[in-house]
């Protein structure tokens, strides 16, 4: 059997590539490495998809620390032949002192690194080994592929502290059969050794696998196979392909193992989610998974997921009879097409993941891909005009645009610039921009049609500024920004088994409402009169004049908080809760309006074209929803919540009306 062992690169007479220069090949991108490693390694596994093939590909991140059992493999295969100086060959120290820790990332359902082995044979179409393995820059061959020149592939060496990779793939040959190849790889920075026939240099790249002829070869068939199990790698099943690529001490960016592993997961949705949905009755076109030291972390679902369900709707927006085509004028061309959805929305509570696309506590924004539907970018747009509103969008370039688009990408495919493109080209890109501003701006307009000398202020931006001036009853347009619930608040009733309706307005205050003429009392909103006996006074009448005792307690509503958005499915929805404190039988309605910024007016009637809160219906403690106008509830302790879907841009105003149900 063939023991594998290093050999590092001298400069050739004619000249070769530093390492240094390699690992500069992606420049100073803005995401992280863990962020880049995730979509850079998808980015290839997609392009290396089985095609045709209607099976899933299959990609998972797993980290583990290389346990006693496979420990000593790995000092003892990996040190022979190693450099001797830890500056110039960090992964000699790395092994010897401590556990080690790896992170692999693996595909299966794809072709593998076939191909000739050496760069001198690799002159037909096949040549994926030659490709990430030892040449820099090919340009792609793979049509409607993410990748570009192939640069992303330096983001495994970047993420190693030794710069070493490990590379076990298997794949199909030339005469069908299969074949597994195992290589390593060190890309470091160049350097000068001495030697006994003199100094020599070295340009810092290094291969670990057979040496025995003038090239190093990987480890093929059933040696790889051995070697890999000595490693405690995994294997591949009897007609699987793939690749998995090893990390040997990955920089975690100061995160824990399992912490990484969170944010990995959560990575791959935000970067990846179009291979996650499923489209017109298909399947996802990838499957995800992470693990770490043998437990799984969840990688969350985009349809359940806050704000990504909004960039999946969007997307089915743009694929759907309501998407938009885009189009440059001058030249003329197809660029792509545009799908946008706006909704009321709760405040996000930012994640790493989310922070690092620049994505806080509001979504504006328009997630940018080629034909390969791998995102870009997430572009910014102009913010709505209320906290609580947010809009998403999905623009897919046209295949016969893909080649501009790919080029307007730095390295990490993570942008497009046309600065960097020449005419026309360029001008596609910047009027792609243009287009998609053009509809956001008509997204966030109301379109309504102003009389002759009034202003056309969206009210979602009139409410924002005039919200102050809306005696008991403020808030923001964009359907109003709400608090989250805390303080218990009651009201008592009035009449004997009269409703209570004391609307709620934004902030959870109540509504102003007229006093009794010439009274001076307050109607219904819990607070005392001058007799100190507040709501109640009538019912204190009404006692004394009939010399009788107090009559018995009449239905009443006691507000939990203030009013607050929550999810529901992939829509927001605002929650009044509530309890009904009088013991029996009650029954309950909702009073609904939209309050007018700067007047304190209410409108319980829309406009022609425009829309109304809707009651969804009432959710008893345990989750269950009686989808109903009026419901029949048991006084108790109990706490209940009115569900309502506010209308868009205004200033929803809740009361919940309660009377005693008669026994029969």
């Amino acid at each position: 059997m063939t023991e594998p062992r290093w050999f590092s690169q001298p400069y050739p007479p004619e000249g070769a590539s530093a390492a240094e220069g390699i690992r500069n090949q992606l420049g100073r991108p803005e995401l992280d490495l863990l962020t880049i490693l995730v979509r850079e390694s998808a980015q290839n596994s997609w392009d290396a998809r089985l095609v045709p093939s209607a099976a899933q590909v299959d990609y998972r991140i797993d980290m583990w620390t290389v346990g006693p059992a496979h420990a000593g493999a790995w000092r003892e295969l990996l040190l022979d032949g190693a450099p001797t100086s830890a500056e110039t060959f960090p992964l000699r120290e790395t092994l010897r002192h401590g556990p080690v820790r790896v992170l692999a990332v693996s595909d299966r359902g794809t072709r593998g690194l076939g191909g000739p082995t050496r760069a001198d044979n690799a002159v037909g179409p096949e040549r994926d080994f030659v490709s990430f393995i030892r040449n820099i820059g090919e340009p792609r061959d793979t049509a409607l592929g993410g990748g570009t020149y192939g640069f992303g592939k330096g983001i495994f060496y970047l993420l190693s502290k030794s710069g070493t990779v490990l590379v076990h793939s298997r794949c199909r040959t030339a005469r069908g059969g299969y074949e597994t190849r195992l290589i390593g790889c060190t890309l470091w920075k160049s350097y000068v050794a001495s030697e006994p026939q003199g100094d020599r240099r070295y340009t810092g790249r290094h291969w670990w696998g057979n040496t025995s002829g003038d090239v190093v070869e990987p480890l093929v068939g059933q040696e790889a196979e051995t070697t890999a199990q000595r490693l405690g790698l995994r294997s591949f099943g009897p007609e699987e392909t793939g690749t998995t690529v090893v990390v040997i001490d990955p920089n975690l960016d100061e995160l824990e193992p399992s912490e990484a592993a969170d944010y990995l997961a959560e990575t791959i949705t935000w970067h990846l989610w179009p291979k996650m949905i499923s489209t017109s009755g298909k399947p996802p076109a990838m499957r995800f998974s992470v693990t770490c030291d043998g437990v799984q972390h969840s990688v969350p679902e985009p349809r359940e997921t806050r704000p990504l369900n909004m960039f999946v709707a969007a997307y089915e927006t743009m694929t759907g009879p309501d998407g938009s085509d885009l189009y440059c004028m001058k030249p003329k061309r197809y660029l792509g097409r545009l799908g946008l959805v706006k909704r009321i929305m709760p405040p996000l509570e930012p994640t790493r993941a989310s922070r690092m696309l620049d994505i806080e506590d509001l979504v504006h924004h328009v997630c940018l891909m080629r034909p390969a539907e791998l995102v870009v970018t997430y572009q910014p747009g102009p913010k709505p005009p209320s906290v609580n509103q947010g809009y998403a969008g999905v623009f897919r370039a046209d295949e016969d645009m893909d080649e501009t688009y790919a080029k307007a990408e730095p390295p990490t495919h993570d942008a497009w610039h046309p600065q960097s493109l020449d005419r026309p080209e360029s001008t596609f890109v910047q009027t792609t921009f243009r287009r998609i501003a053009e509809a956001q701006e008509r997204l966030l307009s109301l379109g309504g049609v102003t009389r002759p000398g009034a202003s056309n202020v969206r009210l979602g931006a009139a409410s924002s500024l005039f919200s102050g001036l809306v005696g008991g009853a403020w808030g923001i347009g964009g359907a109003t920004a709400y608090s989250k619930p805390g303080s218990t608040v009651t009201r008592a009733s009035q009449g004997d088994e009269a409703e209570e309706s004391t609307p709620r307005s934004a902030s959870g205050r109540p509504a102003p409402k007229a006093s009794p003429s010439g009274t001076g009392w307050p109607a219904s909103d819990g607070t005392d009169g001058p007799d100190g006996f507040g709501g109640d006074r009538q019912s204190f009448i009404e006692a004394q004049s009939s010399g009788g005792a107090m009559p018995r307690r009449r239905p009443r509503v006691q507000y939990v908080g203030d009013p607050y958005y929550d999810d529901r499915g992939d829509a927001s929805v605002l929650v009044q809760e509530f309890r009904l404190p009088v013991p029996g039988l009650q029954q309950v309605r909702i009073d609904l309006a939209v309050t007018l910024p700067g007047t304190g007016g209410r409108e319980t009637d829309p406009p022609i074209g425009a829309s109304m809160p809707v009651l969804i219906g009432w959710e008893d403690g345990d989750g269950r929803l009686y989808a109903s106008e009026t419901y029949v509830i048991e006084g108790s302790e109990s706490v209940w919540r009115a569900l309502v879907r506010p209308a868009p841009d205004t200033m929803t105003e809740i009361g919940i009306k309660v009377e005693a149900v008669k026994a029969s």
